[in-house]
């Protein structure tokens, strides 16, 4: 993972792991990596991993057992709303970017349903 100089690395490491329980890479109610796994993976300080994890279980995407580890929620209206959160900044930035570059709302709205039966063609 190549991470933004503008934006924490926790964060950046947290928006990876929601988006891979989001896509099913990883399950409801699945283990996640011990602290040490995760800051190798990431190739992070182990002191930034436990804090990935402390951030993540205040926002209710994880739950610690003691002994056992840390498990990916399993509550689905949690990730639903994580879902629709994490598609609204990305559609927030694209919708800006556009109105940067001139695109009327129906312009858009015609580019995008072309783009998308493009790729969905693939």
């Amino acid at each position: 993972m190549e991470f933004d100089n503008n934006i924490p690395i926790y964060i950046q490491v947290i928006n990876d792991i929601k988006k891979d329980i989001i896509n099913g890479a990883l399950a409801l109610g699945e283990k996640l990596p011990s602290g040490r796994e995760l800051a190798y993976k990431y190739k992070i300080n182990p002191n930034t991993a436990s804090r990935i994890y402390k951030e993540m279980e205040a926002e209710e995407i994880c739950y610690t057992k003691r002994g056992l580890g840390t498990f990916v929620t399993e509550d689905t209206r949690k990730m639903k709303s994580i879902r629709e959160e994490m598609a609204g900044s990305l559609l927030d930035n694209f919708i800006e970017g556009m109105k940067q570059l001139g695109f009327t709302k129906e312009e858009l709205i015609q580019l995008l349903e072309h783009k998308y039966d493009l790729n969905t063609k693939q």
